[in-house]
Parts: C-alpha cells; sequence; structure tokens
C-alpha cells in the first residue's frame, strides 16, 4: 500500500477551507445581525439624555399604569392612574411588534371603551412589546415599552 504525503498544497487547502468556513459564518452573522436591527430609538443620543430626568419625572407625576393582555383575539390595553381609575389619554400612538426584528410590526387601531383600549388582534404566541406613547391632558408625553406574553 502506497501512503501519501501530506504536501504545502494540503496544508493550504486545510488552511483556505478553514478560513473560508469562518469568514462565511461571520458574513452571515453580520448580515442577520444588520437585517433584524430596528433601529436607532433616538436620532442624537447626548441630545435625549441632557432631557432625560425632566421627561421622566413629569411622566412619574402622572402616576399611570398600563398593562396589556390578549383575550379572544383582542388586545387590551389598560392605562389607570394612582387609585385604580381608567385613563383615556388624548393621544395613543402604539407600535405592537416581537423585540428582536420588526417583520411583524403593526400599529393596531385602539378604541377607548370607558375602562381600556381595546384592538382586535390575531397574534402567534411569544413575547411581543407594545412601544407606546400617549399623551396627558396637561401635554405631558408618557412612553412605554409594555411586555405582552402571549401563550399558546
Amino acid at each position: 500500500m502506497a501512503t501519501r504525503e501530506f504536501t504545502g498544497k494540503h496544508a493550504a487547502a486545510v488552511f483556505i477551507g478553514a478560513f473560508g468556513i469562518i469568514i462565511g459564518v461571520n458574513i452571515l452573522l453580520a448580515v442577520s445581525a444588520v437585517k433584524t436591527f430596528p433601529g436607532l430609538e433616538v436620532k442624537n443620543s447626548y441630545v435625549a439624555s441632557q432631557q432625560f430626568d425632566a421627561k421622566r419625572d413629569a411622566q412619574l407625576a402622572l402616576g399611570w399604569s398600563v398593562f396589556a393582555e390578549v383575550q379572544a383575539e383582542r388586545l387590551i390595553l389598560s392605562i389607570t392612574d394612582r387609585d385604580g381609575n381608567p385613563v383615556e389619554v388624548n393621544d395613543l400612538d402604539a407600535t405592537l411588534g416581537r423585540a428582536t426584528h420588526v417583520k411583524d410590526d403593526s400599529r393596531p387601531a385602539f378604541e377607548f371603551d370607558g375602562t381600556a383600549y381595546v384592538a382586535h388582534a390575531d397574534l402567534a404566541p411569544g413575547n411581543w412589546n407594545i412601544r407606546m406613547t400617549a399623551r396627558a391632558d396637561d401635554g405631558t408625553e408618557f412612553s412605554q415599552r409594555v411586555v405582552l406574553r402571549v401563550n399558546g
């Protein structure tokens, strides 16, 4: 039986193949990361940081609590004051979506029914986020990310 020699060509092929796999996987992961990145939260983080404390204090002074749930394909967003009474806001802007990508994002058509905001939603099981902004009667902006768990 003849033995085969491990030559420089074989070493080069192993070297190129191994690094080719590493580079290929890195490119695949980088492309996946960029495709699923939902985008910037703020245009200028320095300016946003200068206003953060004042906005947070104004929002906390409202004393609102927010809770979300799904019941029979109805998405219910409850906003209550310190005493647990329902709050009807002047303006509600909400985006419903997954935390990891934007392909499932939607803008529910919430309507206030006297106790909570309700919209039709046929959601797959898993973790969802509602990124909402509401405006109080005095003009205070209230922003919050509400985590919603849909059981399957």
